[in-house]
């Protein structure tokens, strides 16, 4: 949960990041407001949630699946063998 949380996040600040390097290449100062003007920002998220969706997609494509049959924790011997897809 945890790792897919902060690639969500990388991938929709990403943009953001890039455009201020882009910034700072160009000799200007990131923080100013005036870069900063609404069309930009929301193209920015737009691009941001794009990539997002991107990513769910090909995190989604390529999860494998269906490799295998899982075979649950059971008791063998008096020993505890732990579940594993086979």
């Amino acid at each position: 949960m945890g790792r897919t949380l902060l690639e969500s996040l990388a991938l929709f600040f990403a943009p953001f990041a890039l455009f201020a390097l882009y910034l700072v290449v160009r000799l200007r100062y990131p923080l100013a407001v005036e870069h900063w003007s609404r069309s930009r920002v929301a193209t920015l998220t737009l691009v941001g949630l794009a990539a997002v969706l991107a990513g769910f997609v090909l995190l989604q494509v390529t999860a494998p699946r269906g490799r295998g049959r899982y075979v649950p924790a059971h008791v063998e011997n008096g020993v505890l063998v732990p579940g594993k897809i086979e």
